[in-house]
């Protein structure tokens, strides 16, 4: 059965070369994001209940678009739906204005069931939506209305005894007993500006945090953050669509200005005083995790200093009125934020992730202290050697095993291995090319593989760690795919512009490519610290965009430069303080490569990207002039503008590099455009903000530099849905036609 499954990718990448270009059609823009999706059938939320016997996804079926809850069983291998939407709520769906930025964080979209819960004796679920809360049973598929109340329920999390609900609502912890229905509320001393209970923005938006509050594993406290934001600024986002322009009011703290200050509490479920752990004297700092011991007694927090050059692992135990230091990771240039800490053997030992060998490994420690750690001791380094883990996905503490995805075998692709907790035995256990995003089962006996590859959309595999057995989940075949002419990527390195890195890149060439004719050229980069644009993995809308402009005579190029992910540590710290200088350098070597090549015509080289890329795109074409045409979608064209911890994070304050911050912004060198150029930018985007343009649009005019404009008036960052889609992809299409 693992063969098959390595078999199914494989059948991807050959098909995509057997038949002729002449006998397939070309793929439009519309049919792009028009249904059913072509990148098949979408799955996401994949949950294992407590009991390890059931797994819960969300999926959204190719045509529909609407997200539904299914549960697969592994023993009768085969999965069946449980809810829709329209079973809870008929209609549509209301996004409270929380549940809409909430999404807009995690990059969520669709419509559906977006999120649920499983009870902790995996016979229920509890599903939110529309601002209420909904229990559905296993079983009898009976479903129970848990809240219905004017304000939205945000954030819910069954108690691990199963008791109780508790959610946030109006920046207040609530309770709900699960048995008599009652509630009652947990924190108090809410304000506008002061909330309990959930992540402030910088939290959801850079560090990954999308809650404020976690159960104790006894049940007896919650432990939960404060957030103030009375010292951050406001920032208007205004929306034209209306009468009467509604303005959303958003607290936004921009490089240099004052931050969140976060407190963190911990509440007892049974009435009682609250108790305020001392973070110490400098509040203007970061609180990245909280985690519970397993003895629900003692917390583990991290503290991030505000250059984020410091990360402290500190333990409070509030019984006893007590703090210690168990590590710290100190970096000059910054520290990077992980998932990975894992407490074993009831808390006296723990595994962590870090950086400090120049690549991203897993340690292994112990706490000392008779009962009360004060400290932590190194046991050893469980993985090595120049590649980075990426996240620890289970432990095995019977068996002495941890499991974790890394970037091994190679940067492109990110697979799943297991490896011995006294650091032998490190085993590939993925078998198929491309990239995989594991969930492995609470008992860590089996796995859900989400995987895919640049010619093969993601299909779902359910196996066990023996690898004895492999289950689709779905298989999700796109047999439409064969009717268009899709020119498969070809991965490739070059040199970076210092000659001393091998860069990852592709090319994609016209189905038919004549040697002796010379093509025009897409290039596409992002090149930001954050992520990859050069990997085996499906890669949508995009990709087929690109891989359709290919087979209209079109060369398409991407490369990886200095500073993306995945490379170790060094790869990245080359940034500090200069964002935007490496990477450039480096897409100016991708040019350079591309322009030698002999079906290329040099004078016919375009660059695009998206946010960072679109930085990056704007600097390139008003810095150099490499570029025939240039689009830039959504850029950060003054990182003074920028939220403070990404962006102080690689360039400091503004106050400590002045000189970088004026250096890396677009704005300062608007009047040196050349060619052809394109900027778009969503109205309402709540992240880089379309102020980002409007102030790169008024140095240009000033600069009486000719360019073209389009706004999208309710896009975001996102840019989701089929209207705005269709139109962005349709507009670069006609103008990469009319100037290239």
């Amino acid at each position: 059965m693992v063969i098959r499954v390595a078999m199914l990718v494989v059948a991807g990448f050959v098909f995509a070369g057997t038949s002729h270009a002449q006998e397939r059609e070309r793929l439009s823009v519309e049919r792009i994001f028009a249904s059913p999706s072509l990148s098949g059938v979408s799955v996401s939320a994949i949950k294992w209940s407590p009991d390890s016997k059931k797994i819960a996804y969300l999926r959204a079926d190719a045509s529909a678009g609407q997200k539904e809850l299914w549960v697969f069983d592994p023993g009768q291998k085969r999965s069946s739906l449980l809810l829709k939407a329209t079973d809870l709520i008929p209609g549509e769906q209301q996004l409270s204005p929380e549940e809409e930025s909430a999404r807009e964080r995690r990059r969520e979209s669709g419509s559906g069931i977006m999120h649920y819960l499983w009870s902790p004796d995996s016979k229920k679920m509890i599903i939110p939506l529309n601002g209420d809360m909904f229990s559905v049973d296993l079983n009898s598929r009976h479903i129970t209305r848990l809240t219905e109340t004017p304000e939205p329920e945000i954030d819910p999390k069954v108690s691990p005894d199963g008791t109780y609900l508790a959610y946030v609502r109006r920046g207040e912890i609530y309770l709900l007993d699960l048995l008599t229905k009652s509630e009652r509320k947990l924190t108090s001393g809410a304000t506008a500006k002061i909330k309990n209970g959930v992540s402030e923005f910088v939290a959801q938006e850079e560090m990954g945090r999308h809650t404020g509050y976690w159960w104790s594993p006894d049940s007896k406290n919650i432990a939960f953050l404060q957030i103030d934001n009375t010292n951050v600024r406001e920032f208007h986002i205004v929306n034209y669509l209306t009468d009467y322009s509604d303005v959303t009011v958003q607290e936004y703290p921009k490089a240099g200005e004052a931050n969140t200050v976060v407190r963190v509490g911990i509440v007892p479920v049974f009435p009682g005083k609250t108790t305020w752990l001392n973070l110490g004297v400098n509040t203007d700092v970061y609180v990245p995790r909280v985690e519970w011991f397993p003895d629900g007694r003692r917390l583990a927090v991290q503290i991030q200093s505000r250059d984020q050059d410091t990360l402290s692992l500190m333990l409070f135990d509030p019984q006893r009125g007590t703090s210690s230091l168990l590590l710290r990771e100190i970096d000059p240039y910054w520290v990077r934020l992980h998932d990975g800490l894992k407490f074993l053997n009831e808390g006296k030992e723990f595994i962590w992730l870090s950086e400090r060998d120049g690549y991203k490994h897993i340690y292994y420690y112990t706490t000392i202290g008779g009962g009360r750690p004060e400290s932590s001791t190194l046991i050893h380094q469980i993985t090595q050697g120049k590649w980075d883990v990426d996240e620890v996905v289970g432990v095995d503490e019977k068996a002495g095993v941890v499991y974790f995805t890394a970037f091994e075998k190679t940067p492109l692709e990110r697979h799943l291995y297991s490896a011995k907790l006294d650091g032998l035995g490190m085993s590939r256990v993925s078998v198929s090319d491309g990239t995989h995003s594991i969930v492995m089962s609470p008992d860590e006996q089996a796995f859900v593989d989400t995987y895919s590859s640049t010619g093969r959309p993601p299909l779902v595999a359910y196996m066990t760690v023996s690898k004895s057995a492999a289950t689709m989940i779905e298989e999700n075949p796109v047999d439409e795919l064969e009717r268009y002419d899709l020119p498969k990527p070809e991965f490739l390195t070059i040199k970076s512009a210092d000659g001393k890195h091998d860069l990852h890149a592709y090319i994609i060439k016209p189905s038919n490519i004549i040697e002796q004719k010379q093509y025009p050229v897409i290039m596409y980069q992002y090149n930001g610290p954050t992520s990859r644009v050069v990997e085996n993995a499906w890669q949508g809308v995009r990709m087929l965009w690109h891989r359709s402009m290919a087979a209209q005579g079109y060369i398409v190029f991407a490369v990886d430069g200095r500073g993306t992910p995945g490379r170790g540590r060094g790869f990245q710290n080359m940034l500090h303080k200069q964002l935007g200088t490496i990477e450039l350098e480096d897409q100016l070597a991708g040019a350079a490569y591309v322009k030698s090549l002999p079906y290329v015509d040099s004078t016919r080289v375009m660059m695009w990207g998206k946010s960072y890329g679109g930085f990056i795109t704007c600097l390139a074409m008003f810095t150099t002039t490499a570029f025939k045409l240039g689009i830039a979608v959504a850029p950060v064209t003054d990182w003074k503008n920028y939220d403070t911890h990404y962006t102080e994070r690689y360039m400091e304050r503004p106050q400590e590099n002045p000189d970088g911050y004026r250096n890396s912004s677009p704005v300062n060198h608007a009047s040196g455009l050349n060619g052809k150029f394109l900027l778009l930018h969503g109205v309402v985007d709540d992240n880089v903000h379309f102020q980002d343009s409007m102030i790169l649009v008024d140095a240009l005019q000033k600069a009486n530099k000719q360019f073209d404009f389009m706004a999208y008036p309710a896009s975001t960052h996102s840019f989701s849905g089929q209207v705005a889609g269709t139109h962005w992809y349709n507009l670069m299409t006609r103008y990469i036609h009319d100037n290239l």
